[in-house]
């Protein structure tokens, strides 16, 4: 049910003096886009007439359909903090439509929407809490990002030792200026590295929140001269930045994955969902982890999933059963990144979610050894398989998923596979710093 109707925005938008709105809406690849009106454009934008060019936009329609309309999402609305006082500049997120006014297939909020209504008709309300974990670094003479921070400081760390604390405050009060609800903040493993939670929320508020989250965090890093990258491993031989997704189901307000009376207070609904994700996980790799540095950051020694396990405690599982049981109890699959499209992701892990619902899906027994501490052989014996080590294989494993290419739809679907093996192709015929090194001289 919608909070603000179209006369509630105009009203807000005069009462606030609002000039101008971003109409924003995701790609198929994650990349924030937006059309930038004057309030003059505001009730025509409500009312669905704004248009742009599709056929610019990665993943979206072709040339000879390339005209699209953005709907505004009312409730989206939001004023940023950091522009004008005067003049000021709200935005709207846009579900995106074709000429003949049906939704657009490729619109990644659109192919979430559809997954969440299965749910939905099921009886059941899907809600995720996402750990999101940056970089700050240092700009060069010209502004550029660079992987340069004097920072040393570890998990938990704070300042003096901390040098990314006011930053990390100031991103913290702004996005509770924008209606945030914030849980925690605090600096990571590794230096420069920070992580901000927010509360949970359905589905699809939680996908809007991140990608307001990633935007908030680079603009208020930009404005105190740093840059903010959620790059998954922009160094070597440290931590990689990860974004840790916290999912539950509940129906009627009561949590579906506790049972008081399991071992583990897990409901058999929670099993099943586990076994779900663990049945499409390297098809739901491809989408969670979409770059080719993503798979820099899924390798042994650095607290990031290599091996599918699940475990109640083992954070070298993939799928962890946080302490906190009751209301609060959920499934924690620590394989995303934050490089990911969450709109795309949320999308698959529900699907997957609700095929192990639908087919009574068990997951393996349980594991709560040290994954990476066990040899090639105990874990052969146990049928712990490792995740895709790279982006082609995780592709491999999306193109076989029926289910997984389902969800994203023909035309998305093969848009994406395509796209990324392109990416793929061409890091492969790359010649890498790494190989000069290593045999420029010795061959």
């Amino acid at each position: 049910m919608s909070i603000y109707t179209k006369r509630d925005i105009l009203r807000l938008a005069e009462e606030k003096d609002v000039e101008f709105i971003r109409l924003q809406f995701t790609d198929l690849f994650g990349n924030l886009k937006n059309v930038a009106i004057t309030s003059s454009q505001l009730e025509k934008a409500l009312n669905n007439e704004c248009m742009f060019d599709g056929s610019s936009i990665d993943g979206f329609a072709r040339m000879e359909e390339s005209d699209m309309y953005l709907y505004p999402d009312p409730d989206t609305f939001t004023v940023f903090p950091w522009r004008p006082q005067q003049g000021k500049v709200a935005r709207l997120i846009c579900d995106v439509y074709r000429p003949d006014r049906t939704p657009f297939e490729g619109d990644p909020r659109y192919i979430l929407k559809k997954v969440v209504k299965e749910a939905e008709e099921l009886g059941f309300q899907f809600d995720v809490g996402p750990e999101c974990e940056f970089f700050l670094f240092h700009t060069d003479d010209d502004g550029n990002p660079t992987t340069i921070s004097h920072e040393r400081a570890g998990y938990f760390d704070l300042g003096p030792m901390d040098l990314g604390e006011n930053i990390r405050r100031d991103i913290v009060l702004t996005l509770e200026d924008m209606g945030f609800e914030m849980e925690s903040s605090h600096h990571e493993i590794a230096p420069a590295q920070h992580e901000i939670d927010f509360r949970y929320s359905d589905a699809l508020t939680t996908a809007d929140n991140i990608m307001t989250f990633k935007l908030t965090v680079k603009t208020i890093a930009r404005r105190n001269g740093l840059h903010a990258t959620f790059m998954p491993k922009p160094r070597y031989g440290t931590n990689g930045s990860g974004m840790h997704t916290n999912m539950s189901l509940s129906r009627d307000g009561k949590n579906l994955f506790w049972d008081e009376k399991d071992p583990l207070s897990l409901s058999r609904e929670a099993y099943y969902f586990i076994g779900g994700l663990l049945e499409h996980i390297r098809g739901i790799t491809a989408i969670a982890n979409p770059i080719i540095n993503s798979y820099k950051r899924l390798v042994p020694g650095y607290e990031a999933p290599v091996y599918v396990a699940w475990s109640p405690r083992s954070k070298t599982s993939l799928i962890r059963i946080p302490e906190r049981k009751g209301e609060n109890t959920r499934i924690e699959l620590r394989s995303p990144d934050p490089s990911c499209n969450p709109y795309l992701t949320l999308a698959v892990c529900l699907a997957a979610g609700l095929d192990g619902i639908k087919r009574q899906i068990l997951p393996p027994p349980n594991v709560d050894k040290n994954l990476f501490s066990m040899s090639e052989q105990e874990r052969e014996e146990l049928g712990i398989a490792p995740l895709p080590r790279n982006l082609d294989e995780s592709l491999l494993a999306l193109e076989s998923d029926e289910l997984l290419m389902e969800v994203l739809g023909e035309r998305a679907g093969k848009r994406y596979v395509l796209e990324k093996k392109q990416e793929w192709a061409q890091y492969s015929a790359q010649v890498s710093d790494w190989e000069i090194s290593q045999y420029l001289y010795r061959i």
